[in-house]
Formats: structure tokens, C-alpha cells, sequence
């Protein structure tokens, strides 16, 4: 059998409490993408500054919302939504009924970010494995995720625009501001890129991989070399 389970997710469950409660609208307010359309998608919980705190898939469920993230990350982002929650009823939790799964491929269910990146579904937490298999997939196209890549720094240096994961005509969220002033000003001063290892900077690396030969550099856009660039970078988001 096929290994598609990613072991290093979770899936949090936002469940309303009242049949009145707005749970959508809790987390239309919070995350930079819009949750109040069709799901999946991929979006942030950002800082007041717009830098990256956490970045998660959001995917509908009934009456409830299912965020998959990073299960390192997994009880500290629930504390964060806890803390944005007050009195509202809604309940906060890790769901251990459910996993996340990956294949590559083409199919019904591709990962929002970029159809490259393959087939993304939430099932059973049961499986071998598919950590490695996803990993150097993904790094293959380009794309970062997850607090060791992308934490601490501002949305739009994560290519998060490029890859589906902010949305400009959605109301108000923590971190807009200077997210929206970066847009309308076109003034993406650093990337992060995907590049071998043997080239990357020690002093703008944020993630070293070298099972596979490849780094994570946070890079000015003058210092990116046009070979690391993946095809989904348009030529326009390049300087």
C-alpha cells in the first residue's frame, strides 16, 4: 500500500457551541485568506506586524471548521485562537479521529497552494508515512511551510500572494495593514527560495536539508538567481 499519511500534522476542530455562533466569521476575522468561500485554502495567523505566527490549510466540515497544521504547532496555535475567542462558544481542539494524507498526482483534491504540489485529503490517522516523500516533493516546487521556514517573517516574503494564500478584497484580519501597504506598494523587498545547499548563505538560511541537498534562504531579490526560481514565481513577482 501507498504511505500517505503526514505524520508531522494535526487537525485542529473549531465546533460551534451555539447554533447561533458565526465560526466562520471568527476566523474570517483573524487569518489572512478568505475562510467564508470554498475551502480548502491556505492562510496565516499573523502578528499585529504581519509576520508569520502560524500557516495552516482551513477545510470545511458540516458545521464545523478543520485546520491542518503542523502537529509541533498544534497546541500553541489552539492557545492563539483561544485567546482571540473570549466568550465565544466555540470549542478548540486537536481531533486524533483525523490525519492528513498526501499522494502525488493528479485528482479531485489538489493542495490549494499549487496543483503541482499533489493530492491533499483529511482521513483516518492510520498509514505508514509519507513525511519524506512529501517533503522533498514539495521542496522540488519551490514551496516553504511551516514555523521553521517561514516564522517571523512577513507573509508576503512567503510567496504566500503567488500561492494562494492571502486574500486582498477580504474584510479586516490581524497583520493587514502592513500586509496590504506591501501589496499596494509592490514593495516585496525579500523572498524565501528553495536553492542547493552548496550555494545557500549561512547568514539568510532558515532551513537546511541535507538528505536532500537543498537549503531555505530568506534572500534579497537582487541576491535570487534566476535557476531557483520555480515556474510558478511569475516574472513580474521575480523583482
Amino acid at each position: 500500500m501507498t504511505a500517505t499519511l503526514l505524520t508531522s500534522r494535526a487537525v485542529i476542530r473549531l465546533s460551534p457551541q451555539d447554533p447561533q455562533e458565526d465560526l466562520r466569521g471568527f476566523l474570517q476575522g483573524l487569518v489572512t485568506n478568505d475562510v467564508a468561500g470554498a475551502l480548502p485554502v491556505w492562510a496565516a495567523l499573523l502578528s499585529p506586524q504581519g509576520k508569520v505566527l502560524f500557516d495552516f490549510l482551513v477545510w470545511n466540515d458540516g458545521a464545523d471548521l478543520l485546520i491542518d497544521c503542523a502537529a509541533a504547532q498544534a497546541e500553541a496555535l489552539i492557545k492563539r485562537l483561544s485567546l482571540y475567542r473570549l466568550r465565544r462558544k466555540i470549542a478548540i481542539a486537536i481531533d486524533p479521529a483525523l490525519g492528513v494524507h498526501w499522494q502525488p498526482g493528479d485528482g479531485p483534491s489538489p493542495d490549494p497552494r499549487l496543483a503541482a504540489l499533489g493530492q491533499r485529503w483529511l482521513g483516518s490517522p492510520q498509514g505508514e508515512s509519507a513525511d519524506d516523500q512529501w517533503l522533498a516533493h514539495r521542496l522540488s516546487h519551490g514551496v516553504c511551510e511551516g514555523q521553521g521556514e517561514l516564522g517571523d517573517l512577513l507573509w508576503l516574503e512567503c510567496n504566500a500572494a503567488e500561492l494562494n494564500g492571502v486574500s486582498f478584497t477580504k474584510g479586516c484580519y490581524v497583520g493587514q495593514e502592513n500586509t496590504a501597504r506591501m501589496n499596494w506598494r509592490q514593495k516585496v523587498n525579500r523572498r524565501l527560495v528553495v536553492v542547493p545547499l552548496a550555494t545557500s548563505d549561512p547568514a539568510r538560511q532558515r532551513a537546511a536539508y541535507p538528505g536532500l541537498g537543498l537549503a531555505i534562504d530568506h534572500r534579497r531579490i537582487e541576491d535570487i538567481r534566476a535557476e531557483w526560481l520555480p515556474d510558478w514565481l511569475e516574472p513580474s513577482s521575480r523583482a
